[in-house]
């Protein structure tokens, strides 16, 4: 069974971090793996996406310097870490697994943790 498990979304003001997980079971875990979020009212935006095999990343504008994608192939754990945020960062974060990955276009996807920050 594919599953998708994301965790550690929250409240958090301006400037501050947080380390969002995404747990793969089944052949989730694929070959490209990343984050996406939506926002109420707003259309869905690739964050960041990372090939598991190499480590190659791409990051969307809006979170390059800020976000960093990674991996743990032998806990099949994906995750970003969100520094600097910002109140446009608010919205539903979620994982992402398979399919046209440097376009956000993900064959799997997980439930979504919120992510909300605060000025």
């Amino acid at each position: 069974q594919v599953q998708l498990v994301e965790s550690g979304g929250g409240s958090v003001q301006a400037g501050g971090s947080l380390r969002l997980s995404c747990a793969a079971s089944g052949y989730a875990y694929s070959s490209c793996m990343g984050w996406f979020r939506q926002a109420p009212g707003k259309e869905r935006e690739g964050v960041a996406t990372i090939y598991t095999g190499g480590g190659t990343t791409y990051y969307a504008d809006s979170v390059k310097g800020r976000f960093t994608i990674s991996r743990d192939n032998a806990k099949k754990t994906l995750y970003l870490q969100m520094n600097s945020l910002k109140p446009e960062d608010t919205a539903m974060y979620y994982c992402g697994a398979g399919g046209r990955c440097s376009r956000y276009e993900y064959n799997y996807r997980g439930q979504g943790t919120q992510v909300t920050v605060s000025s």
